[in-house]
């Protein structure tokens, strides 16, 4: 295998990409909403459905969701895969795909995912399990473990609440751009601070979205790529670190496992923090783009707060953050991870529109599992 750092760095790439009944979807099911990304992305790509040998995806309510997918799309994959590391499996796919294409094992990927919790809501929605040693607080699972982590990192470095809150009021800049964001009215620093608390210092503002999406990917060798219909945007480095299950058992609230992530997706992709034109970073809470910053490198632990204000990460700052509006203003069904790569590909490919960063080259997008529990980081490339 020629690899970098043993991955096979630019070998393979994401040739389509497409999104499906962001925000209210309503008379379609999670697998009619996840097929119909999926016949959105190879159409982008110009590949037939029946190249699909490999299928990745996390259903939402299906245990069995990989076998279900395949059923549904008629498709006879070699590979499949349906883990459960919450928000950041789908760059954990992306991870496994490149690994798969580069030995041969399959000759074409696709990533679907589709969710619909607002219009269509199942019984138990959320992260419902809680670990004996934290069911005695009552905590509200997800969002107490992330006010935690806040909660901490306020403590330790001086982050406050405005800076929390320029996370949120940056994204719904961008998605102001984005016509395709569920939410577009304006927001300050003030209505977040502003707005009922869900879980101190977390305020109704500081949280994703609850609404219906889906999303879809497809990845080919490199080789393959050149015939395909748009300009191939090549994956040049993957890593995934998992630390724990339950917040409790978090080794350091304030590090998470992009630390880990994130200096290994660089050294396989031969570039820095400081190379990277689009940063899409899963933003379940306003806390996360925070530590991940940190974590992947962009600045010292600690600063994080202080690195996003003033508009750095706004529509005219100097780093351009989750510029389709993030999982706190454009779309968070559940999981949002595969929206950041939709995303990111859209950037670097020069389609997004209104919102687009100016000669975009180089992209990460890294997705967040459980109570930061699992990290993911991909790099991706135009060239």
């Amino acid at each position: 295998m020629s690899a970098h750092y043993g991955f096979p760095r630019g070998r393979t790439a994401i040739v389509g990409a497409a999104t499906f009944g962001i925000g209210r979807c309503p008379g379609v099911s999670a697998i009619d909403m996840a097929a119909k990304a999926t016949l959105l992305a190879l159409a982008d790509a110009g590949i037939a459905l029946s190249e699909v040998d490999a299928l990745y995806t996390s259903a939402p309510y299906e245990a069995l969701g990989g076998m279900e997918l395949a059923e549904y799309l008629g498709v006879t994959p070699k590979v499949t895969d349906c883990n459960r590391t919450g928000g950041s499996a789908f760059e954990v796919y992306v991870q496994q795909a490149a690994l798969a294409l580069e030995v041969g094992l399959i000759d074409c990927a696709l990533i679907a995912y589709g969710s619909n919790p607002a219009s269509n809501p199942p019984p138990g929605v959320g992260m419902t399990r809680q670990s004996p040693w934290e069911a005695p607080y009552r905590p509200l699972a997800p969002i107490s473990s992330y006010a935690l982590a806040a909660s901490r990192h306020m403590h330790l470095y001086g982050t406050t609440r405005e800076q929390l809150a320029e996370v949120a009021v940056a994204a719904r800049q961008w998605a102001q751009l984005n016509p395709e964001a569920a939410v577009r009215e304006a927001l300050t620093v003030e209505d977040v601070l502003n707005a009922r608390m869900v879980s101190d210092p977390l305020t109704v503002r500081d949280c994703c979205l609850f609404n219906d999406g889906a999303a879809a990917v497809v990845m080919v060798r490199a080789d393959r790529a050149k015939d395909c219909a748009k300009a191939p945007v090549h994956v040049l480095g993957a890593a995934h670190a998992v630390t724990h299950r339950e917040i409790s058992s978090m080794p350091d609230l304030t590090v998470t496992g992009a630390a880990i992530s994130g200096p290994q997706a660089f050294a396989q992709a031969g570039v820095g923090p400081g190379d990277i034109d689009v940063v899409m970073l899963y933003d379940a809470f306003t806390i996360t783009p925070i530590l991940f910053f940190e974590d992947l490198g962009f600045c010292p632990k600690g600063e994080g707060g202080r690195f996003i204000s003033g508009g750095h990460i706004a529509p005219g700052g100097g780093l351009a953050l989750n510029t389709n509006g993030g999982g706190l203003s454009c779309v968070h069904p559940g999981m949002y991870g595969l929206f950041l790569l939709v995303e990111a590909v859209r950037q670097l490919r020069g389609e997004a529109g209104e919102r687009q960063v100016r000669d975009a080259q180089l992209a990460l997008a890294h997705g967040n599992g459980g109570v930061l529990s699992s990290e993911a980081t991909v790099i991706l490339s135009r060239a």
